[in-house]
């Protein structure tokens, strides 16, 4: 079963996925996203202040750029090793009390949910038809706790149209 999410709230919590320009727009101004070099850069010396979603949240691009240029094998180890690491650095430092949301702009054209195993995948030119099991390899088998995150708050709204913002996890292990 698909989780929806339709606040705001999820930006101040957790790990996320996120595409929608506006909703970017209306979290932090473009000179407060940090490129993932920067990102890494930070790891074990996380500042005090965030500087997105009011203090709560740090936004990080560059992911689409990072696993266009590894080659299929490589981008799982990265996500896996490397990247998730990260994470769980920033999620140790601010104890769950923070978001960190990645900016992946095609993110919407890339990412897709296989719905009898309820996975999802990355479209990468070297992973196959299937793609990187970006949901395996960033959430650890748990996807059935992924929220989509929609950028309205109609609960009627089709959560694979045009208000399909991002992917959101509570905190990932």
């Amino acid at each position: 079963m698909v989780r929806v999410r339709y606040n705001q709230g999820w930006s101040r919590r957790g790990f996320a996925l996120l595409w929608d320009a506006d909703v970017l727009a209306r979290l932090a101004p473009p000179r407060a996203v940090l490129s993932l070099r920067r990102f890494f850069d930070l790891v074990d010396d996380w500042p005090d202040e965030l500087p997105a979603a009011e203090g709560d949240a740090l936004i990080v691009a560059g992911l689409e750029g990072c696993l266009d240029v590894l080659s299929g094998e490589d981008a799982a180890q990265w996500l896996e090793t490397d990247l998730r690491e990260a994470v769980f650095s920033f999620q140790d430092f601010y104890e769950g009390q923070a978001g960190l949301i990645l900016w992946v702009p095609s993110g919407r054209n890339r990412i897709s949910m296989n719905g009898a195993s309820e996975t999802y995948h990355w479209k990468h030119r070297d992973a196959g038809p299937d793609g990187l099991p970006i949901g395996r390899l960033l959430f650890s088998g748990a996807e059935n706790e992924v929220e989509r995150l929609l950028s309205t708050d109609d609960s009627g709204a089709d959560y694979d149209g045009k208000h399909w913002a991002g992917l959101h996890h509570p905190r990932i292990s």
